[in-house]
């Protein structure tokens, strides 16, 4: 004898299924040691410019 599925599941209903699995995550954000300021991990922050304790980029004060 051969298995004989319960009925037929539609390509919606499985893929619906497999769709679960693929959520977007919210990106694990640090806080800046200068200023402060909530940034993502191992990039230059947008606010004072500063990687790593050091002066990367000279942003100007408006």
């Amino acid at each position: 004898m051969s298995i004989c599925p319960k009925g037929k599941v539609s390509k919606a209903r499985r893929d619906k299924r497999r769709a679960q699995n693929w959520k977007i995550s919210m990106p694990n954000l640090v806080k800046c040691n200068k200023c402060g300021a909530f940034t993502m991990q191992h990039v230059v922050c947008r606010e004072c410019g500063t990687y790593n304790k050091r002066n990367i980029i000279n942003l100007e004060k408006k």
